[in-house]
């Protein structure tokens, strides 16, 4: 893992905090991410940023390796050392400000170890990623990102199940717009606000089902399109808050109606911003390059392992199982065919990209790019030739991937490559806090269950 995570001097916060409150911002919200993708952070006091220099903001570790009912895992980032300390190390090169939060700005965070000598925690997503640009630079390669993400905005309904309805009840079947399928008009303000904040995004639709939406984010450097997709979910969560709603990027909140995804468009560039992955060929081949096919390669040879990251909870399963949803349940790829894991679309040239279709929406934006860089670059390195693309309706024609959250961790354990790129305690601690989480999900009781069995048994 690279040993330089960010390093904000006093001289640089002292500047930072001046500017800040000459702008009459006197709040800062550090923000790092949790292994499950969560914004976690601490707000302070913008004048008092310079005391933040070098070792950063002090948490208890232990709030990375907590699942989502609040339970730590056991082990030593928690209770076997004392429930030590771990430092969120601000980023001052990523400064946003919230137009809906006047006087308050907010920064990103890397987590570091401190009992390692301040070198990145072992399983910090954001570091994690970094390590995997650094590998692709290394190779002269610049990864080149641009998220598609899906999200359900609710109203809150006491007769409803869980007490929360859809935001709209019709399904709408796609790509429409304007107030009659979206009554306060959401959806403008989360692009007019995202766009102000400086997340790159460029546009939205309501998606298949009412209450979905999807808004596309502009492309960029891996790390940046990382960082934007985070802040983007924690501003979209925010917003809805705002409002009296509830913004869920769960993949399958209901049974009834269509899941959300995250996909991932990818492609890398040299130095210069040359697209490595569109061919100057005469027009006989593809307009693709060999590089790109020996990525696709590399996603598609470590697919399974990639579902335990991008299909990170039980939930995200239901998703993939349900009929029609076009979400991929084999390993393949194809031309601007949208029942393939690694689509190609049709764009060539500069815009010539990978999309994986296969992401839940609840995916962690750090983990997931660090993942699918670990898989691609692995079959550039290994020069990986791809299967023949599928066409048609033949999305089950490659090998099948896990059905399920505990087969797809024991797939990742399997695959040693993907693995050690990621790192062997990130490995170790993600799987143990997802069986933890598994183990919990096994023990409820759910609505099905009493709704099946109550009565006449």
């Amino acid at each position: 893992m690279s040993q330089h995570p960010p390093h904000a001097t006093a001289e640089q916060l002292s500047a930072l905090a001046a500017d800040l409150t000459a702008h009459g911002v006197d709040l800062v919200r550090v923000l790092w991410s949790d292994l499950h993708g969560v914004a976690r952070g601490k707000e302070l006091a913008a004048a008092e940023l310079p005391r933040f220099a070098g070792h950063g903001v002090a948490f208890c570790q232990a709030a990375m390796v907590t699942d989502l009912g609040g339970n730590p895992l056991r082990g030593p980032e928690s209770d076997g050392s004392g429930w030590p300390d771990a430092d969120a190390r601000i980023d001052p090169g990523t400064l946003f400000r919230p137009g809906w939060l006047p006087g308050t700005a907010f920064l990103l965070a890397e987590v570091t170890d401190p009992a390692a000598g301040g070198t990145p925690l072992r399983f910090d997503p954001r570091s994690l990623l970094r390590r995997q640009i650094d590998r692709a630079l290394a190779l002269g390669l610049h990864p080149v990102v641009a998220p598609e993400l899906e999200f359900y905005l609710l109203r809150e309904d006491p007769a409803a199940a869980h007490g929360w309805r859809a935001y709209l009840d019709r399904d709408t079947s796609g790509y429409v717009v304007g107030t009659l399928y979206d009554p306060d008009d959401m959806l403008p303000l989360l692009i007019r606000e995202c766009r102000a904040l400086g997340l790159g995004v460029h546009g939205g639709i309501q998606e298949f089902s009412g209450g979905q939406f999807e808004i596309n984010h502009s492309h960029g450097p891996a790390l940046d399109a990382a960082d934007r997709a985070f802040l983007f979910k924690y501003a979209v969560k925010e917003l809805a808050a705002r409002h009296r709603m509830r913004a869920t990027f769960m993949g399958k909140p209901f049974a009834d109606r269509a899941g959300s995804g995250s996909h991932t468009h990818l492609s890398l560039t040299d130095a210069s911003g040359t697209n490595l992955f569109a061919s100057d060929d005469d027009g006989t081949g593809d307009g693709l390059t060999p590089l790109t096919r020996s990525f696709v390669a590399g996603l598609l040879d470590h697919a399974p392992a990639l579902m335990a990251v991008l299909n990170p909870n039980v939930n995200a399963y239901k998703r993939l199982a349900a009929e029609g949803s076009l979400a991929p349940t084999h390993a393949t790829w194809g031309y601007d065919n949208r029942l393939a894991y690694a689509r190609i679309p049709p764009e060539r040239g500069p815009g010539a990209r990978v999309e994986v279709r296969i992401g839940d929406a609840a995916s962690n934006p750090y983990l997931a790019l660090a993942a699918l860089l670990a898989a691609g670059l692995d079959g550039v390195e290994r020069d990986l030739a791809p299967p023949p693309p599928i066409s048609g309706d033949r999305g089950d024609a490659g090998p099948g991937l896990p059905a399920s959250l505990g087969a797809a961790l024991e797939a990742l354990e399997r695959d040693k490559v993907l693995a050690d790129a990621l790192g062997e305690r990130f490995t170790e601690v993600y799987c143990a806090l997802k069986r933890q989480e598994l183990a919990r999900f096994e023990r409820a009781v759910t609505d099905w269950e009493f709704h099946e069995y109550s009565w006449m048994l």
